[in-house]
């Protein structure tokens, strides 16, 4: 019912910027809290940034004052700024949303594909 289509990943040296773009569809009555998290090979899923619908937010200590989130409700999409990226910041970037859906059931494990981000030194 929900779709999460994320954007804006790829190669970067260390020290460049990359915005990643997460877009949310499909039968949506409001989208509530949305986050960013990673995954590196061979590590566990981990949070890096999440936004509620009122603009507060949350960093992972190893992002904060490099990072950036934001959101747009007109359009259900959320942002993640990635300035003065490291190498250890190499990972698969996926998108997660709390949603209340038309019917008003209301899930918060919508996840996106994934989009890969690697960084090199």
């Amino acid at each position: 019912q929900v779709r999460l289509v994320e954007s804006g990943g790829g190669l970067v040296q260390a020290g460049g910027s990359l915005r990643l773009s997460c877009a949310a569809s499909g039968s949506i009555r409001r989208v509530n809290a949305m986050g960013w998290y990673r995954q590196a090979p061979g590590n566990q899923r981990e949070l890096v940034a999440t936004i509620t619908s009122g603009g507060s937010t949350n960093y992972a200590d190893s992002v904060k004052g490099r990072f950036t989130i934001s959101r747009d409700n007109a359009k259900d999409t959320v942002y993640l700024q990635m300035n003065s990226l490291k190498p250890e910041d190499t990972a698969v970037y996926y998108c997660n949303a709390d949603v209340t859906l038309s019917s008003y059931l209301r899930r918060s494990d919508y996840w996106g594909q994934g989009t890969q981000v690697t960084v090199s030194s």
